[in-house]
């Protein structure tokens, strides 16, 4: 028996991030509000996200949250959580610590979809560690009576380039990663190449990453002289702008790759042995996962291959 959404006026979302994950749930935050399309909704997520929390328009609040056990700013955040008087809450992410938001209201704990036990919509599949994350949330959502889920739509996404500048031609390369996943990352030297092989065929390398990859992008750039090195210089809402201007993506798996998706521009994600597409995976209407064994041993030449092909599908 499919069950109704519950009715609520006051409804909060939970989504802390990281990039990818903040990207791959907005589908399932476009379809909690149009289950409630006469409730007030507010989006706890982290400072990095607020930005994109704003500016898609499902919200009519964003708060921030920090890691933190202190216990006088756990006691705030408890006070302001009661404060809000939330009749319905959405975990979307699933986690001990946004668990712990529900448990900490007691007790007057609202309704809830999540894990937490004792919550009143669990998500209590037993396969949900084995689905893809939008599959997961499809599923989660469903239990708590929310059908429709559509795939996320970032053609909110809104920013001024003109500081930027970019060529009229450019393919968005995202050599970085977590500091602390470099097994993840395609050898340096092999997007040097590949940059110097885009530049030969007329399409301008724009180098994307923050200020901990500018080791990387500045070998890149060292080594393909016409390339563009953004890094550290560009927030969410203009790599979205970016992307949807962009002839082709490439990148190790990484939060912008999931922007860049979403966005609807062609990309080429490179994956090894340390991460599963089939959990994680980029979506997008144009996207190409590869998949190696060892990224270590990826050549340049498939790389492109693929690329070219993308790109030309597109």
């Amino acid at each position: 028996m499919t069950r109704a959404p519950v009715e609520a006026g006051r409804v909060l979302v939970i989504k802390l991030g990281a990039l990818g994950d903040f990207i791959q749930a907005l589908g399932p935050m476009r379809a909690i509000r149009d289950a409630h399309p006469d409730a007030e909704i507010t989006l706890l997520t982290t400072a990095p996200f607020a930005p994109l929390g704003e500016a898609c328009g499902l919200f009519d609040a964003v708060w921030t949250t920090v890691r933190t056990r202190d216990p006088r700013k756990l006691w705030a955040l408890r006070r302001r959580l009661i404060g809000g008087r939330f009749e319905m809450i959405y975990d979307l992410q699933t986690s001990d610590r946004s668990s712990l938001f529900w448990r900490l209201m007691w007790p007057r704990r609202p309704k809830m979809s999540g894990i937490a036990r004792g919550c009143s919509h669990p998500h209590d599949n037993p396969a949900r560690d084995r689905m893809h994350t939008a599959e997961r949330q499809r599923d989660q959502l469903a239990r708590a009576g929310i059908a429709d889920v559509p795939a996320p739509d970032l053609s909110f996404i809104e920013a001024d380039l003109s500081g930027f500048d970019p060529p009229e031609r450019f393919a968005l390369l995202v050599p970085g990663g977590a500091a602390h996943r470099p097994e993840k990352r395609w050898p340096v030297e092999r997007f040097a190449e590949l940059a110097r092989r885009l530049a030969a065929e007329r399409m301008t390398p724009v180098l994307i990453g923050a200020g901990a990859d500018a080791t990387a992008t500045g070998a890149i750039k060292q080594a393909c002289a016409p390339a563009v090195d953004l890094t550290g210089r560009t927030d969410f809402l203009t790599l979205g702008a970016l992307a949807r201007r962009a002839a082709l993506a490439v990148g190790n798996d990484t939060g912008p790759m999931h922007l860049f998706a979403a966005a609807g521009c062609p990309s080429l994600v490179l994956y090894g042995p340390a991460s599963d597409p089939a959990l994680c995976g980029q979506r997008g209407p144009a996207v190409d996962i590869l998949r190696v064994a060892d990224l270590g041993a990826l050549d340049v030449e498939t790389v492109l291959s693929r690329a070219r092909a993308l790109s030309a599908a597109a």
